[in-house]
């Protein structure tokens, strides 16, 4: 039929046919099609269903767990996933404590601790929130991030910690990832990355963060101990220009650090960073190629910023706001 599979994107196709462009993801024998003409669409199906057996199941409203929602007079497209709530516990407003400090330390110390902490499904419970933080929920990629660290030997107190998250969900149930046009903006995606410096327990690494928005919501977010985010922008790049997009000018990376943005733009190999990975200096090329354009952001605008450390209220309610979450 013609179809083109992306480079960027293994398990994503294109097909293109005149005046017709019909995106194509793919998950095992699960197909969703995308594109401007319904009409379109049709056609497509018609003969897909002459070469193989084919279901069409009709508009998408529930794909591989992740309800999807429509306001077409809005422009707006919604995903959540309401069933990971718990419907029996009283609701926190925060997914970690921003007091909590968890370690190793935190694991069973007895035969009675490691007794009862063994009847309690702490993997299983953590696995399902990675899956929920991954697809629909950027605001609890870093307490997610870090639960699993304890797997071999959790403890009550990461226990509890596991709880919490849930308990943030059941206050958060109706929190829906959404997307439509950013009126404040113009760019087809931004960029905002942030790092807790040095702020693991156990190895004293830095925690980095960052969230790829394209109109009012996260496409693409991490949590995890010191992530690269110039690769993250560069695969987004890719993607959206093999599906047909172009760029006037370089995309733009928010970032809170205004020295990380001399040593991006600066390409003087400094003496105080010859330890700095080699990935730093690919960044400097893609930032002197006009490819990334860094640009400074307050850490009290920074949404990244929730997916580096423990927040109070108020912030995790911004910063969630600010990377689509609505309800």
């Amino acid at each position: 039929m013609g179809f083109k599979r992306l480079k960027s994107d293994a398990s994503v196709y294109l097909f293109i046919r005149d005046d017709v462009r019909v995106i194509i993801p793919i998950f095992i024998d699960d197909i969703t099609l995308a594109g401007r003409s319904v009409a379109s669409i049709k056609a497509v199906i018609a003969e897909l269903a002459t070469y193989f057996k084919l279901r069409d199941l009709g508009p998408s409203s529930y794909l591989l767990g992740i309800e999807i929602t429509r306001n077409r007079s809005l422009r707006s497209l919604s995903l959540s996933q309401r069933q990971y709530s718990m419907f029996d516990c009283n609701p926190v407003s925060t997914p970690m404590d921003p007091g909590l400090s968890l370690s190793a330390a935190d694991g069973p110390q007895t035969d009675s601790e490691r007794q009862e902490i063994s009847t309690i499904p702490y993997i299983n419970a953590v696995g399902a929130l990675m899956y929920l933080s991954t697809c629909t929920r950027p605001d609890i990629s870093y307490t997610v991030h870090k639960l699993p660290r304890f797997n071999t030997n959790p403890g009550m107190a990461h226990w509890k910690a596991v709880k919490h998250l849930f308990r943030y969900l059941k206050s958060t149930m109706d929190l829906t990832l959404t997307y439509s046009l950013n009126p404040h903006s113009t760019e087809l995606f931004r960029t905002f990355s942030d790092a807790d410096h040095a702020g693991e327990v156990n190895s004293t690494k830095s925690t980095g963060g960052f969230v790829v928005m394209m109109g009012t919501g996260a496409v693409s977010w991490s949590s995890k101990l010191q992530s690269m985010v110039g690769l993250s922008t560069t695969e987004a790049e890719n993607l959206l220009t093999e599906i047909g997009y172009t760029f006037d000018g370089p995309s733009t990376l928010f970032m809170d650090n205004n020295s990380a943005i001399s040593v991006a733009k600066n390409p003087t190999h400094h003496s105080k960073m010859k330890h700095v990975d080699l990935r730093l200096h690919w960044l400097r090329d893609m930032v002197e190629s006009g490819y990334i354009s860094p640009v400074h952001l307050s850490t009290h605008d920074m949404p990244a910023d929730l997916l580096t450390k423990a927040l109070p209220r108020v912030k995790v309610q911004q910063f969630r706001g600010l990377i689509g979450l609505q309800g």
